[in-house]
């Protein structure tokens, strides 16, 4: 059995070949990661142009500085995600204080800040859903947006009604996370929470 603090394999892997300047290794980690890194982006900017630009900065700055990845502070995945996420907090907040900037409304930090705070919430929302067991997941998603209740569920799934509420209130637990003030808004777990 690895030990508890060995980063995955694949993880070290990816970070050499990007470091020896290996092409195919990029073209490897957009493909298992743009989706992640575009839907958190989306989340944050609300626009899907720019969440189009920030994704392509993301995999610019990987492909510059695979050096800035250090394989013991945690998985590659939540790298990239604690990055596009601090990115897409730049750009939010440079897009947001030029806008107000722009209306002349120089005095609304308050309001700049609420928004980046709402948008750092849902990205980390977002990226928990995305990172759950597949089960936890589907219960959820049934719950949620088909309107089922445990005893449906139950049922849809195929698993007892107590497993059922055990899925769905584990879910909701580590959905309740993305509030978390100990960690930086919109951290991804399991790197470091810097964002």
């Amino acid at each position: 059995m690895a030990k508890k603090d060995a980063p995955p394999r694949w993880d070290r892997k990816m970070q050499q070949r990007l470091a020896r300047g290996e092409a195919a290794a990029l073209g490897e980690l957009y493909d298992r990661f743009a989706s992640l890194v575009h839907g958190l982006a989306h989340t944050v900017l609300g626009d899907e142009r720019a969440a189009d630009h920030l994704t392509r900065d993301v995999f610019a700055h990987v492909w510059e500085h695979p050096d800035t990845y250090d394989p013991k502070q945690g998985p590659l995945r939540s790298w990239v995600a604690t990055l596009t996420h601090r990115l897409a907090v730049q750009r939010l907040r440079a897009t947001e204080t030029a806008a107000l900037a722009e209306a002349g409304q120089g005095g609304s930090t308050e309001e700049l800040e609420r928004k980046v705070r709402h948008a750092s919430v849902a990205a980390r929302a977002d990226y928990i859903v995305q990172s759950m067991p597949v089960p936890l997941r589907a219960a959820l998603e049934l719950a949620y947006f088909q309107r089922r209740d445990y005893r449906q569920t139950a049922a849809d799934l195929g698993v007892t009604e107590d497993e059922a509420r055990r899925r769905l209130r584990l879910g909701l637990q580590l959905l309740s996370t993305a509030h978390d003030a100990g960690t930086a808004p919109g951290a991804p777990p399991g790197y470091g929470g810097a964002a």
